[in-house]
């Protein structure tokens, strides 16, 4: 179970998260994460008045009636309160999390949806310039050769029907 402080609750969080969060998805559900506000101002001075305390990560959940009936909606989002908790710490404070499960979820091993949760949340969570992916020691791609073009409009070769175009 979440504790209240750490829930959304709002309306207007869960619309300014799917408005302007970054997603990822996997089989079984998908998450937006929005990143905490900043701290400092535009002239890069601290604020005049910070908050006393920073805000504590708070994780919403999104079970939609395709998930099944009320029952398997609660139960669906109970398990995934269950899983969210221990990974709080992992989440700044002041960020919001929106966890959207899919159809599939209802029928996902705990495991399954464990692993899939951590890896969408490390994926909304990495910058936008990082990149997983690697090329490999100073190799450029290799280059693929384009197609011939046709005679014909369209792509197709001549023989594939059509007209052709000839100089005559």
């Amino acid at each position: 179970m979440l504790s209240p402080k750490n829930r959304m609750r709002h309306s207007a969080e869960f619309g300014s998260v799917m408005r302007s969060g970054r997603r990822a998805s996997r089989d079984d559900l998908g998450v937006v994460y929005l990143p905490p506000p900043a701290v400092r101002g535009t002239t890069g001075e601290p604020e005049a008045f910070p908050e006393k305390t920073p805000a504590p990560p708070r994780v919403g959940f999104v079970v939609s009636k395709a998930v099944g009936g009320a029952v398997v909606r609660k139960r669906v989002q109970r398990r995934l309160r269950h899983l969210m908790r221990p990974r709080l710490s992992e989440l700044p404070d002041g960020s919001l999390l929106v966890v959207r499960a899919r159809p599939s979820a209802a029928t996902a091993r705990h495991e399954d949806l464990a692993a899939q949760l951590d890896g969408a949340i490390s994926s909304a969570m990495r910058p936008k310039g990082a990149s997983r992916r690697r090329r490999g020691r100073g190799s450029p791609r290799p280059q693929t050769p384009e197609p011939a073009k046709s005679e014909t409009t369209g792509g197709r070769p001549a023989h594939e029907g059509g007209e052709r175009w000839t100089d005559r």
